[in-house]
């Protein structure tokens, strides 16, 4: 039996416990409004009164039955992505065979239009203009071909960055010394110490230093919430600073959206790279270029893809993209929208803390993001005194997992040296970072005997 593209959606043949939508693929941005909007209503018997307070315990359990994880392990290591709620999985497995059955017959006469819809979605989540955003494989792939293409730089231009900034984007712009004779400058964030907690104004002022040091800085890479520490900078003010001096701004915010609070246009950055697959929980391969349409022609087309083209989709391409991913897009920004960010960033915050707190007053331990609300989400990483080593870190990680049954991941980058990142996710429980706290404080008194 042969299903058209209308009848198999609408059959519910693979549905497994899918959200079934209106009896057809949705084409356009209203129709695919309709569709996570109708995705949401259905979610209504699966997920409680919402919002939640960070500390009701019995609510965020309701929400963790719609997460199949494993058993094998305490995961506290859920930055890397974020896994999709089982009621996105369903629909990513639809509509995965709804593509392999349907095939190029679909992908040459209708993804195009699909991809248009999917993409307006996008943009109305983000509060952006749809011609400013492009569909990427991830943030990583988005601020690759930012960096690369930012045609402004001239020989012997400052292109400055941090330690504290993603490895394959302190990588990017290194490169663009081979590419535009650029003059790469590496900075060094300062460190908190039991003394002195690192503060919005301590980074402000370590960005007017920097720029001050660097007059001659053209491009200037900032992460909104980075990977290797988990700490905010006030993004906004940073790049007032930088734009007063003649300098661009590309900002990674690959952790952001679906974390903490996040607009777009408030952090007045003209070029940034956001993830789907993390917090927002989109399929793995889900991530947005943005770029401020009146800065578009300052980002070369792709490879010399469609010269003099001014749209933003010509400043990327990925090849054959997954279409499945992308168009579960819209069922997971419904999912992610009926629990909402601020409720998510409370939780998050409230399972930080719960570790962090005793977590700080144990001999031997750094703490490496401060508590100011404004300035850290869920991502919180910590250093044993003088366990700076790769090799060290490596075997501290290993030692959660096989002493405690904790994951956690080891992080080079930061210049004072490893580090050790807990992130807990919606899905976990007091009792997972509690079951942290008493492994953090068996090997503080063990004298790092691992």
């Amino acid at each position: 039996m042969t299903f058209s593209r209308r009848q198999f959606l609408g059959s519910g043949l693979l549905a497994g416990g899918a959200i079934a939508f209106a009896g057809v693929l949705p084409a356009n941005a209203r129709e695919w409004d309709d569709y996570s909007a109708h995705f949401v209503r259905d979610l209504d018997s699966s997920l409680p009164n919402i919002p939640l307070r960070p500390d009701d315990e019995a609510g965020w359990k309701a929400v963790a039955k719609n997460y199949s994880v494993t058993s094998k392990i305490t995961n506290l290591e859920n930055a890397y992505w974020g896994i999709m709620a089982r009621p996105v999985l369903d629909e990513y497995k639809r509509l995965t065979e709804f593509v392999n059955l349907e095939n190029t017959h679909f992908a040459r006469l209708k993804y195009s239009e699909t991809y248009t819809g999917i993409r307006e979605t996008v943009a109305t989540f983000l509060n952006v203009g749809a011609d400013e955003i492009a569909l990427t494989r991830g943030a990583t792939e988005a601020l690759q071909a930012l960096i690369s293409g930012y045609n402004k730089l001239k020989p012997g231009d400052t292109v400055l960055y941090a330690d504290l900034d993603y490895g394959e984007m302190k990588t990017a712009m290194r490169w663009l010394r081979e590419r535009r004779g650029a003059k790469p400058v590496k900075v060094t964030f300062p460190e908190p110490t039991a003394d002195e907690p690192l503060t919005e104004a301590k980074i402000l002022a370590f960005y007017e230093k920097a720029l001050s040091d660097n007059p001659g800085t053209k491009l200037l890479l900032l992460t909104h919430l980075n990977n290797l520490t988990g700490m905010i900078i006030p993004v906004a003010r940073i790049a007032k600073m930088a734009k007063a001096r003649g300098a661009a701004v590309i900002l990674d915010a690959a952790h952001s959206v679906g974390q903490v609070h996040f607009d777009l246009k408030e952090l007045g950055c003209d070029f940034v790279g956001v993830n789907l697959h993390k917090w927002v929980g989109a399929p793995i391969g889900c991530g947005v270029m943005y770029i401020n349409k009146a800065r578009v022609d300052d980002i070369d087309t792709y490879m010399l893809k469609s010269p003099g083209s001014n749209a933003v989709t010509d400043r990327i391409d990925t090849g054959t993209l997954n279409f499945a991913a992308h168009m579960a897009i819209p069922a997971a920004i419904g999912f992610h929208k009926k629990i909402g960010t601020a409720a998510k960033q409370g939780r998050l915050r409230y399972l930080r803390d719960l570790w962090v707190e005793p977590a700080r007053k144990l001999k031997g331990l750094t703490i490496l993001t401060p508590d100011d609300s404004k300035m850290v989400g869920a991502l919180t990483s910590f250093r044993l005194d003088g366990v700076v080593t790769t090799k060290a870190n490596d075997a501290l990680m290993k030692h959660l997992l096989d002493k405690f049954g904790i994951l956690t991941v080891r992080r080079t980058g930061p210049d004072a040296g490893d580090c050790i990142r807990v992130t807990p996710s919606i899905y976990s429980s007091r009792n997972d970072v509690e079951k942290l706290v008493r492994a953090l404080k068996t090997i503080t008194e063990s004298g790092h005997s691992w």
